[in-house]
């Protein structure tokens, strides 16, 4: 349910239906911040909007996700397609060039996006960035990555999701031999092992691969209008995703801005999660203003 204030937008787009939020800030900066994830949909931005309440804040939900319906029956999505369903927003808003914070997928998203339209973003904070094509152990990052989905198609969500955990939450490099490892049990998790059937998770089916394997365009990125900030979690240090955000930031020439908290630092209870919100939207703003997070 959209909160005291919060308009709610639907724009139509190729292939899919989207709905995002719009809260009007009081202060008087012009510029609107968007606050992006992938698969995470606007509700798991709450708490950090909330910080923010001198800004304008927009959230949405992507395609296939939440309240945004596919219309183009695709089982897979591209970082290119969220790209272009995002400056389609932008757009939509008619508020010239925004500032962006883009968390996990959505960070994904967001390079695409300015590498692709990098006039309609003044900043943007790339936050872990979980794209295996840039860390030392590439061949087998991208391997661990398209397995998990094959075991989603195979398997179903429980086996998929405890092997997506482990995936996280790993330590350095994945091993060559990686697939030799034996699979985690979804019972170690609290997941179902049993199969229910069903394929649409967003997460697992959806935007794995394209996620993943995306190659970020560093010429155009560096190239673009933009200033980009990337960013990892202090406590994600080594993990998957903070080890591809440190490639992209070098990939960059910039240095990598180390946040509060984790992956989820923002979240402030929304599903269940926990990180240090206002310590994480301090150093967001900071990010924002320049100064060095």
């Amino acid at each position: 349910m959209a909160e005291t204030g919060t308009r709610t937008r639907t724009l139509e787009t190729v292939g899919a239906t989207l709905r995002y939020d719009v809260r009007p800030g009081t202060g008087p900066d012009e510029r609107p911040l968007l606050l992006i994830g992938s698969p995470m949909d606007a509700s798991g931005f709450t708490t950090l909007a909330s910080h923010f309440a001198d800004r304008t804040v927009v959230t949405y939900d992507p395609r296939g996700v939440g309240r945004s319906e596919r219309t183009d029956g695709a089982a897979e999505t591209l970082p290119e397609e969220h790209a272009d369903d995002l400056a389609r927003l932008i757009e939509a808003l008619g508020a010239g060039p925004v500032d962006v914070f883009a968390s996990s997928g959505g960070a994904v998203n967001a390079l695409a996006l300015v590498a692709r339209r990098g006039d309609l973003v003044h900043t943007l904070v790339a936050h872990e960035p979980p794209t295996a094509q840039v860390v030392p152990d590439r061949e087998a990052a991208l391997g661990v990555c398209a397995d998990v989905h094959a075991t989603y198609l195979r398997e179903g969500w429980g086996p998929a999701m405890a092997k997506f955990l482990a995936l996280t939450s790993r330590k350095g490099e994945f091993p060559a031999d990686w697939a030799e490892e034996p699979a985690p049990d979804p019972a170690a998790f609290g997941l179902p092992a049993e199969d229910d059937g069903s394929r649409g998770d967003p997460l697992l089916g959806q935007n794995m691969r394209g996620c993943t394997s995306y190659r970020p365009d560093f010429t155009a990125l560096r190239a673009a209008p933009t200033r980009i900030v990337v960013a990892a979690g202090k406590e994600s240090e080594n993990t998957f995703a903070a080890r591809a955000a440190l490639a992209v930031a070098e990939g960059l020439g910039t240095p990598l801005a180390v946040f509060p908290s984790h992956h989820g630092g923002f979240l402030g209870g929304e599903f269940g999660q926990h990180g240090a919100p206002e310590e994480f939207a301090e150093a967001l703003r900071a990010a924002l203003e320049g100064e060095r997070a």
